[in-house]
This record gives C-alpha cells, sequence and structure tokens, in this order.
C-alpha cells in the first residue's frame, strides 16, 4: 500500500537573501511569498497593464480585486506584462521569472520581467516650495535615524536624497531598517515623516503638497526676485516708483535692473544691504528662513540703507514684495526719507495677484533611482556585459512597471523613474534590508539572441499570462491584477519607427 510523504511543516523561501523557512500558513519577512499547503506561493498578483488597441486609449480593469483571472484573452487589448508580482531572479544564476515574446509593428520583440532586489538604491525627492527647509548636506531623518541629506536646491524647489547604499547598510540595524521603511512607503505613494536637522520638520508624499512644521504649503516661487522684476516690470510703470522682490539668492530692484533701464525707469537712491552682484541683482540680502521669500526676514526694511538724498524725494513710493506675493508691504518716504508703511493702493493689486497667479501649486515629486547593473542581468543573459551593452547603445527598452525610465549615462545601468507614472504598490521589500522594485528589458528578439538571451525559456504573451493563472516556473502565484494603461505613459513595447 503506497503512502503520501509527509509535507514538512516549514519550507524554504529562495527568493532573496533571508532564505526564511516559512511555516505552513505564515508568510515569509517580506509579505511576499508563504507557505501554502507546502507550496511557496507570491501573495501579490501579477500586474498587467492593458489598453485598447483600437485606440490606444486605456480600458477600465475589470479585476481590481486582484481575483485570479480567468484565462479569456480579449484580443481588442494589447498587453504588457510587468514585473510587479512577477516575483525575482535570486539566486541570480536562473533565468528571468518571465521572458516574453509578442510582435510590436511587424517587430519580434522580447520583454524580460524580474523585481530586482537593489541595495543600491534610493529616491530623490523634488519639493516645490520657497520655503527654507535646512541647510545642504544636512541630514534628513526618520524616526530619528539618518535616512538621507539635504541635496543642491533647484529654481523654486528644494531637494532631498533619501537612502543609498551607505544608509541601508553602512549603518546600524536601525538606521538600515527605517531606511528601507521610508524609501518603501514614498516610492508607494504614501507620506512620510521627515526631520532635518537644523532645519524644518516635515511630511512629504508623492504628488501631494508638503507640510512644513506643521503647515501645508500652498506655492513655489514664480522666479527668483531678479526674474520677477523681470517678468512684471512692465505692468509696474508708472504704478509705483521703486520694486524690491525679496529673494533669499537674488534679491531684484527694480531702477537698477536692467529691466527697468529698458523702460525707462528712473533711479531713486536707494540701498540695499548685501552683495551686489550686478545692477539690481543682489546676494546674501539675509538668512534662509521662514519668512519672506525664503529668508528669515519679518521686517523687510531690515535690508534697506539709507536713501540717497541726491536722488530720493518725499513721497517717493516703494513696493515690497516676495517672490510668491505671499508677503507684501507699500511705503512712501517722509520728509527724511524714511520709509513709512501705508495701504496698498488698488492700482497695485492686481499686478501683486499676478505673481500669485504665476506660481503653481507646491508639491512633493519623489523619483526611485537604482543601479541594476548587479547580478540580476544573468536573468537575462548569461552574458550580463551583453544586457548592459544593448541598454547603452539604445537597442534595449528600460521600464519600471511599464513606466518610463530615465538612464544615466556612463557606465552600468543606473535608471530613475517617476513613482506616480507606476501602477498602485509597485514596490517591496527583503529585511535584508532592500527595496525590490519591478525592472522590465524589452529588446528586439534578434538583439535578445545575440546577446546570449536565454532564448530556450520564451514564452509567447498569451501563453505566460495564461500559464500565470495557475502555477508558473515552480511557484503559485496569486492570481493576476489588470490595470489600466497610464495616460502620460508611451507603451512600452516600440513596433517600427
Amino acid at each position: 500500500m503506497s503512502s503520501k510523504t509527509a509535507k514538512p511543516e516549514k519550507i524554504r523561501c529562495d527568493a532573496c537573501p533571508v532564505m526564511c523557512y516559512i511555516a505552513d500558513g505564515n508568510s515569509g519577512a517580506c509579505d511576499r511569498y508563504a507557505n501554502q499547503d507546502g507550496e511557496l506561493i507570491r501573495l501579490d498578483p501579477l500586474t498587467i497593464i492593458e489598453k485598447n488597441v483600437a485606440d490606444g486609449n486605456p480600458v477600465v480593469p475589470f479585476l481590481e480585486t486582484g481575483e485570479v483571472w480567468d484565462g479569456d484573452v480579449v484580443q481588442s487589448k494589447e498587453r504588457f506584462i510587468t514585473a510587479i508580482g512577477a516575483g525575482t531572479t535570486y539566486p541570480d544564476y536562473k533565468p528571468a521569472p518571465f521572458i516574453v515574446s509578442s510582435n510590436a509593428g511587424g517587430v519580434d520583440t522580447v520583454t524580460v520581467v524580474t523585481e530586482g532586489i537593489f541595495s543600491y538604491c534610493g529616491a530623490k525627492v523634488k519639493i516645490d516650495t520657497d520655503r527654507h527647509l535646512g541647510p545642504e548636506r544636512n541630514l534628513v531623518r526618520a524616526n530619528g535615524e539618518p535616512v538621507g541629506h539635504v541635496t543642491t536646491a533647484e529654481y523654486g524647489s528644494q531637494m532631498l536624497s533619501i537612502g543609498g547604499v551607505h544608509h541601508l547598510t553602512g549603518g546600524g540595524k536601525k538606521e538600515g531598517r527605517v531606511t528601507c521603511e521610508t524609501l518603501l512607503a514614498l516610492c508607494n505613494g504614501q507620506a512620510v515623516e521627515l526631520s532635518i536637522d537644523g532645519g524644518a520638520d516635515l511630511v512629504v508624499q508623492a504628488n501631494k503638497p508638503p507640510i512644513v512644521n506643521g503647515a501645508a504649503e500652498e506655492r513655489m516661487r514664480v522666479g527668483c526676485g531678479s526674474a520677477a522684476v523681470g517678468m512684471f516690470a512692465s505692468q509696474w510703470k508708472d504704478l509705483v516708483d521703486e520694486v524690491v522682490v525679496v529673494d533669499d539668492h537674488i534679491t531684484g530692484v527694480m531702477s537698477e535692473h536692467q529691466a527697468g533701464k529698458v523702460i525707462g525707469w528712473q533711479e531713486t537712491g536707494i540701498r540695499i544691504k548685501g552683495r551686489r552682484s550686478t545692477p539690481g541683482r543682489y546676494f546674501q540680502v539675509a538668512n534662509p528662513g521662514n519668512g519672506w521669500g525664503g529668508t528669515d526676514l519679518v521686517d523687510p526694511l531690515t535690508i534697506l540703507g539709507d536713501f540717497n538724498p541726491k536722488k530720493a524725494k518725499p513721497g517717493l513710493s516703494l513696493l515690497m514684495v516676495s517672490t510668491t506675493g505671499e508677503q507684501f508691504a507699500y511705503f512712501e518716504l517722509n520728509e527724511d526719507l524714511v520709509p513709512i508703511e501705508k495701504d496698498v493702493p488698488e492700482a497695485l493689486a492686481p499686478s501683486i495677484e499676478r505673481i500669485d497667479e504665476n506660481c503653481e501649486p507646491a508639491l512633493c515629486s519623489v523619483v526611485f533611482m537604482g543601479g541594476a547593473g548587479g547580478s540580476l542581468r544573468a536573468g537575462v543573459t548569461e552574458n550580463p556585459v551583453g544586457l548592459t551593452r544593448s541598454v547603452q547603445d539604445s537597442l534595449t527598452n528600460i521600464t519600471c512597471g511599464g513606466a518610463p525610465t530615465y538612464r544615466w549615462p556612463g557606465g552600468g545601468i543606473t535608471v530613475m523613474v517617476d513613482v506616480t507614472r507606476m501602477p498602485e504598490n509597485s514596490f517591496g521589500y527583503v529585511p535584508t534590508p532592500a527595496i525590490v522594485a519591478p525592472i522590465e528589458f524589452t529588446m528586439s528578439m534578434e538583439n535578445y539572441i545575440a546577446l546570449g538571451g536565454h532564448a530556450d525559456h520564451v514564452l509567447d504573451l498569451v501563453d505566460a499570462i495564461s500559464a500565470n493563472s495557475g502555477r508558473q516556473k515552480d511557484h503559485i502565484l496569486n492570481g493576476q491584477r489588470f490595470v489600466d494603461a497610464h495616460a502620460n505613459n508611451p507603451w512600452p513595447i516600440k513596433g517600427k519607427h
């Protein structure tokens, strides 16, 4: 009489370097794989992007709940298998979980799909606000642990660099764990609380306004003070004698600025405390802060010296305004040539409102950045450098969850992707710690064979979708999730140009 072999109480998961032993009915440390009746199952559904073939418009997803697809292939829809829920190549000697062939515009193509385990990764957070958040190079912390730093400010935006291998692996265990949690939340579109040494407390979330020291920001600057003078000079002409646009970086003074000179602005004898750069442009009028124009100014008159009595006259009018229009004040010189604050004339109100109108909304943008030059390339080809060269020669297109990426020039494969253009919950983690991110390599079949790809493992797109409704490559996958193609994303597979 035959007897069935008893299934072990625990099974070993080889999906990442942690190599968890998972008891029946439980999941591993990453919550991505579980033991179901002695079989290793993938908990997240494989995500497939689809659109109508007829007009290229996205279709409404019919399986938003993640339930198992019934295997029906509708020919009116074009589909792209993303790496979200596909599984990884770890250990990396084996081919990628999905190597899928399709035809695009008469070109036979191959898409190699895998979830990469990234230790060399991070997020660049662009915060559109005129508010000073903290000095460059100062640490950014989450739950008290250093997870990044303030980096170079850009026009109207403060920039943070979060994550990276040194925070993930180079510090203590808690630093690595908190860094990984912070990156995962940011990249999956969740709100994250951060603090900057010597600076602000923040709440940042992709595609949401930042919250700085408990207050939601509303706008980013229209430009620096010099730019604002240039943009609105003609609108202030004949309405006021002098305009100063206060800015942490470049404060603009109308009567001295080239824009004022061109339209015949008269000298006013104004004097600015700061480092004069070129006519009408002043640096370092104050320290960075949360006051006027990103400075620490509460009273804008602080930056004014005595007016030149040879040029200034009593009654001379002065408008001082910030680069967002958030702060403004109107003054007239008295008999001693001292500015006295007055009510803003009605004629000047539209120009101040115009500054506000030209400011864009305050917003946080999150870009995931990762280096894919490591061993995951072995899941694509037996000769990993072949993939690198194919990418560098623009023969291979890289997407992340179907979203377009920017590849940095130079060695290796270093890519950036806007997380808001990816499907929801595209990212996972392993407690090594590292981020799990989807990555797809698409190329022509001819190029795939030329770079030494795993041609014996290529599966037709329709067959891959059908096979995945049950069992695929020794792992039972938890069904499929169909999502709309992002309206602003190009279709990941390109045909003839």
